[in-house]
């Protein structure tokens, strides 16, 4: 049998009301479960949402109402486990709670994030999540005027609008840096995604440069791929970088898809790493510590930044900047 979804209608509230002989109103309060209503009520409301397949419109609920229980993330990738780790951080204290999440995504583009956070907040929700501080000034007007709570996640290297959970790139680059050169590496490259959209990776290499200026040195070479982060843009990068800057002893590039990338280019040319080549990530992500030999990494606090960051909004915590740190993962590539 094909059913015609084109021919289907929405069951309505009325209809589940005459089906169960009661009126619309004990049919809001069954479903809402609150409110006076008899346990032989509750029975026949019950029967007749499972045998006409009623969906409650939970959205019509919300616009209704002063709030809801909706947290809204504008998020800018989903290629990358990174923020896929944050919703599961968020999302398990939302669920514990009765919050549902919705999610848009940006890739990385300022205006696209604007348009979503516009279109999330008609849904008036509890509070609405996004990656760093660096916004339009049409986004921040618009989450100003909207007054529910507003999360920067993965950043604390800026002004928050109200509250803010992650931690320093610049100190995270500047870390990684450090580490390097502790490890007698001096000729350090870099390659990276683009930097004027992904804020936090800019800044992260901000940090790394700075801490090598600090120490007496530079870097000596760097190659920007231009689009998202990726194992193959890592890999092409790292082949592009050697061509124009032979004899480094140390790369930094700005993820560890990245660094995989790299490591892999590193394997099938017949680069010892690390003795010909050290490699060095950022986000320690279990698939980097997999590989023969770990990746030397930065770990983000992913999980443990959705959590918080949901915990602040169900609490409702005072504006504040949470930073969590990161760890230093030593690994086997430098």
């Amino acid at each position: 049998m094909v059913i015609d979804f084109k021919q289907r209608t929405t069951v309505t509230i009325a209809e589940v009301a005459a089906a169960a002989g009661v009126g619309e109103s004990t049919v809001s309060r069954v479903l809402r479960n609150h409110g006076s209503f008899s346990p032989k009520a509750r029975e026949r409301v019950l029967d007749a949402v499972e045998r006409l397949g009623y969906v409650p419109n939970r959205i019509a609920g919300t616009l209704a109402s002063a709030g809801s229980r909706l947290v809204a993330f504008v998020i800018p990738s989903l290629t990358n486990i990174v923020f896929p780790d944050v919703l599961r951080g968020a999302g398990g204290v939302l669920e514990e709670n009765h919050y549902q999440a919705v999610f848009s995504v940006t890739d990385y583009d300022s205006e696209r994030e604007e348009t979503l956070v516009s279109a999330m907040l008609a849904w008036r929700p509890t509070a609405v999540m996004l990656a760093g501080f660096e916004h339009t000034e049409g986004t921040l007007k618009i989450l100003r005027a909207s007054g529910c709570r507003v999360v920067e996640l993965l950043d604390t290297d800026g002004t928050a609008a109200d509250l803010a959970v992650g931690f320093s790139n610049r100190q995270a680059g500047r870390a990684s840096a450090e580490f390097l050169l502790r490890r007698g590496y001096r000729r350090l490259g870099y390659v990276g995604h683009d930097l004027d959209l992904d804020t936090r990776a800019g800044k992260r290499f901000t940090g790394f440069c700075e801490a090598l200026n600090l120490a007496g040195s530079r870097l000596a070479g760097r190659e920007i791929r231009a689009g998202a982060s990726s194992v193959e843009s890592g890999r092409a990068g790292l082949k592009q970088l050697l061509e124009k800057a032979p004899g480094l002893d140390a790369v930094y590039f700005s993820n560890d898809d990245m660094a995989l990338g790299g490591y892999f280019h590193c394997l099938s040319n017949g680069i010892a790493v690390p003795a010909d080549l050290a490699l060095f990530g950022h986000n320690g992500l279990d698939i980097g510590q997999a590989i023969p030999q770990p990746l030397a990494s930065i770990r983000t606090p992913r999980v443990a930044t959705g959590k918080l960051a949901a915990e602040l909004v169900i609490n409702e915590a005072p504006p504040q900047v949470a930073d969590l740190g990161f760890e230093l993962i030593e690994g086997a590539t430098a």
